[in-house]
C-alpha cells in the first residue's frame, strides 16, 4: 500500500489477495468457520455466535474478543451483511448502519482453484483508532497509513494459513 495521506473519514480501505489449489467449496468450509478465525489471525482473540445462530447467515451475529499491543483489548459485535456461499462472506463491525468496519472474503474460481481475497474498510463509524486520532488529531494520516499497513500485513498472513488448511 503507498502513502495515500487518508483521514479516518475518507473510509481508507485495503484488500489482499492469494490463489488457492483447493475448490472454492472447501476455502468456503474455512472462511465462513468464524470460530476458526482467531487461529488464522494475530489480533483475533476469540469469536462466538449470538442470538442462538449456529453459522453465517445474512443478519446473523457474533461477538469477537481482539488484542492489539498498542490499543488494548476490546470486544465487538459484528452482522453478517454479505452472504452468498462459496462467493461472499462480509460483516460490519458494530452498527450495519454506521459500522466500525466492513470485512469481506471473496471466492472466485481461478485457474482450477480458488482465488481468495480479503478486503476491509475502516468507518465511517468509530472506532479503536477513532480514540488514538482524538488524542493526536494532527498525526491522523500518519495512525490510519499505520494501521492500514498494518491490516495488509495481517490479512497476508490470515490468507496465507487459510491457503496451508485449504491444500492441506
Amino acid at each position: 500500500m503507498e502513502w495515500t495521506g487518508a483521514r479516518y473519514a475518507d473510509k481508507p480501505a485495503v484488500e489482499v489477495r492469494i490463489w488457492i489449489d483447493a475448490a472454492p467449496a472447501r476455502v468456503w468450509e474455512l472462511v465462513s468457520d468464524i470460530e476458526l478465525m482467531p487461529a488464522t489471525s494475530s489480533e483475533l482473540q476469540s469469536v462466538e455466535w449470538l442470538d442462538g445462530a449456529a453459522g453465517p447467515a445474512t443478519g446473523a451475529r457474533f461477538a469477537g474478543r481482539s488484542r492489539h499491543e498498542a490499543l488494548g483489548e476490546w470486544e465487538s459485535t459484528s452482522c453478517v451483511v454479505e452472504f452468498e456461499p462459496e462467493r461472499v462472506f462480509g460483516w460490519a463491525v458494530g452498527d450495519p448502519a454506521d459500522p466500525a468496519a466492513l470485512w469481506r472474503f471473496r471466492l472466485e474460481p481461478k485457474d482450477g482453484g480458488t482465488e481468495l481475497s480479503e478486503w476491509v474498510q475502516m468507518g465511517p463509524g468509530r472506532s479503536g483508532l477513532s480514540l488514538a486520532i482524538d488524542q493526536m488529531p494532527d498525526k491522523e494520516q500518519k495512525i490510519v497509513f499505520v494501521r492500514m499497513r498494518e491490516f495488509e500485513r495481517n490479512m497476508t498472513g490470515t490468507l496465507e494459513r487459510f491457503k496451508a488448511l485449504a491444500e492441506a
